[in-house]
């Protein structure tokens, strides 16, 4: 359901294998103004809970960096920061076997001003170390995402590194009262450490479902984003953290929400009384079908509400920001989709096979074309790599001073970014640093007019060629891209399907439903004039257009990103050879580059190759 709640970041090293590197961050501010070392103490074991998702191996595998921010001068505040320095720096830190080797300050940390009536005022911010988790991992794959899975008898954990304390100071339920509290929660670093270890030992038994942690809202709001994410009701239960609900369920104490398997109980329980945690480990419910959030605590039922409810209170506040900052219909229709109670999520259908590449004669060679503000280069020249083709990099400066030749290569792929940082229109000033040089002109429209040459525009490279469809044959109705609709640059995974037409590229893929990245600000189609639309539909030249969640064309935010009409997206020649696409097939050519995919795509090759292993299979034939 693509919901904003995962607390890390995994990236690839390389485009081949599965090495790559874990990020996440830990911020607990609000304590310092309770107790500052606290505070330190808190941002860190956040940020490790965090990383923990993912699978990393010992503990001393991850580096911190602190940003360290304070208003220095201010009564109290200069004790503060060095007793919270101390405490992460010389004892919490060396106590967990973390090192912290980089960080910055502001040590300004504070507003001063006059009104119109000549009064001063100064706002003071507190003490505020944010911490930032990096680690090398062996394998991307290994992790655990917050989204309840559905389906099959699981259980609901909370380990509790509190103890059953359950402080409220400086918790967003004392906020909401305007307070702030006389007792900061606390963590202890041995305890932080044998939650790690065991979480660790949990991903390489894969006996973990689903993983969130504990931190601002408390039980309450960790275990509730999980249910949005999953779109599943939950049966909670508190009675076993403390006499008073409300302190169980709105304290912000370190901590962590796993889902598991019930047959896995008996593992699972083994694995935290091998880190001499099992009395800090809670059962707390479980997952239930109807979408419902209810909470005991014993036989007392005190709390029942629908989840899509409290969906729309969650995303309520975000909404409203929306509709100020971006289009207010944009917003609006994103968070009236909330209340679908039918919503069947992402789902996909694959009409080929994702097969590996089985090269075959000599590799053809594809220009892998950028100009200055191109960023997407790298990546598509992985895909035509992985496609077993040629990959050349070719910039402007190559061609204008005759260093290469497209007579010489059988594909062009001009790359996304922002040439010219779009000062004159996504891909204007690229496109007329062709049409207005005559030597650049003639060499591109002999390289078009080629019948065994293929060209792929993504992106910037789409808007660029679509201003040289006076130069590419049957390409003149094409149309050009503006402004999203949303007024932002839109940066999601969408959901789009094949149509069938005659592109080269797309043979085979028709009546597919794939995710694709997106991230553009200006890729809403316009046509010229209406009858240019008709043209391109009887000449079979529509190629993509985004769905819904249902499959159908949509014309709504956010399943169109761009507000183009019919949600078309991507647009091909008369012929087939050139085609142009706002979306990114090069960012989604592996399985391990989709944020989500059906548990049945367990392969290396992800829906998007056969796009590139087509244009191979196209150069092989002419």
């Amino acid at each position: 359901y693509q919901v904003p709640v995962a607390d890390l970041a995994l990236t690839c090293h390389s485009f081949q294998g599965y090495t790559g590197s874990a990020m996440a961050m830990g911020e607990r501010t609000p304590l310092a103004l309770v107790d500052a070392p606290a505070s330190g103490r808190m941002a860190i074991a956040e940020a490790i809970t965090n990383i923990a998702a993912a699978r990393i191996g010992p503990i001393h595998r991850i580096k911190l960096s602190g940003n360290w921010m304070c208003a220095c001068g201010e009564e109290g505040e200069d004790a503060a920061l060095y007793d919270t320095v101390r405490a992460v720096g010389l004892e919490f830190c060396p106590a967990l076997g973390v090192s912290i080797p980089v960080g910055k300050d502001s040590l300004s940390m504070r507003a001063v001003w006059e009104d119109a009536e000549g009064a001063a005022h100064k706002v003071v911010a507190p003490l505020s170390l944010v911490v930032s988790a990096f680690a090398s991992v062996e394998d991307v794959r290994r992790h655990a995402t917050p989204d309840l899975k559905r389906g099959g008898d699981t259980r609901l954990l909370l380990v509790d590194l509190g103890r059953r304390r359950n402080r409220l100071g400086g918790s967003c339920l004392a906020q909401v009262y305007n307070q702030i509290g006389s007792e900061a929660p606390d963590v202890d670093a041995g305890d932080v450490r044998g939650l790690y270890e065991a979480v660790q030992t949990l991903l390489d038994q894969d006996l973990v479902l689903a993983y969130h942690d504990r931190s601002d809202g408390g039980l309450f709001t960790a275990v509730a984003e999980m249910a949005f994410a999953g779109r599943c009701g939950v049966e909670l239960e508190v009675g076993v953290l403390g006499r008073d609900p409300l302190a169980a369920l709105f304290c912000e104490e370190v901590g962590v929400v796993i889902q598991y398997r019930a047959d896995d109980k008996e593992a699972v329980y083994k694995v935290f009384e091998e880190q001499g945690i099992a009395d800090l480990v809670h059962g707390v419910g479980q997952p239930v079908d109807d979408l419902h959030l209810r909470i005991r605590s014993g036989d007392d039922l005190v709390y029942d509400a629908p989840l899509l409810d409290l969906h729309a209170a969650w995303a309520e506040l975000t909404y409203r920001m929306q509709a100020h900052r971006d289009d207010p219909d944009c917003a609006r229709e994103e968070y009236e989709a909330l209340a679908d109670d039918q919503d069947p999520g992402l789902n996909f259908h694959l009409a080929h096979e994702a097969a590996p590449t089985i090269g075959g004669k000599a590799q053809p060679r594809v220009a892998i074309l950028r100009e200055q503000g191109i960023n997407g280069q790298v990546e598509m020249a992985a895909a035509f790599d992985a496609a077993a083709c040629e990959a050349v990099d070719v910039t402007m400066t190559d061609l204008l001073e005759g260093r290469v030749e497209l007579s010489s290569f059988h594909g062009l792929a001009a790359c996304g970014g922002f040439s010219y940082g779009d000062v004159l229109g996504a891909g204007a000033g690229w496109a007329r640093s062709i049409l207005f040089h005559d030597r650049l002109r003639e060499q591109f429209a002999a390289f078009f007019e080629r019948l065994d040459t293929f060209s792929l525009g993504v992106c910037n490279g789409c808007q660029m060629l679509s201003h040289l469809k006076e130069l590419i044959p049957g390409a003149a109705a094409w149309p050009q891209f503006v402004r999203n609709r949303s007024e932002q640059f839109e940066a999601r995974f969408a959901t789009v399907e094949v149509l069938e037409s005659c592109s080269v590229l797309l043979r085979g893929m028709e009546g597919s439903r794939l995710p694709i990245a997106v991230a553009h600000g200006e890729g809403r189609v316009q046509f010229g004039d209406e009858r240019a639309l008709g043209r391109a539909q009887i000449e079979n030249q529509l190629c993509l257009r985004y769905v819904d969640n249902y499959g159908d064309p949509s014309e709504c935010y956010p399943s169109n990103p761009n507000g183009s009409p019919a949600g078309l997206t991507a647009f091909t020649s008369a012929d087939g050879r050139a085609t142009i696409m706002m979306p990114h097939p090069e960012r989604v050519f592996r399985n391990v580059q989709l944020s989500w995919r059906p548990v049945e795509w367990k392969g290396e090759e992800g829906p998007w190759l056969k796009l590139f292993q087509n244009a191979r299979d196209f150069a092989d034939a002419s």
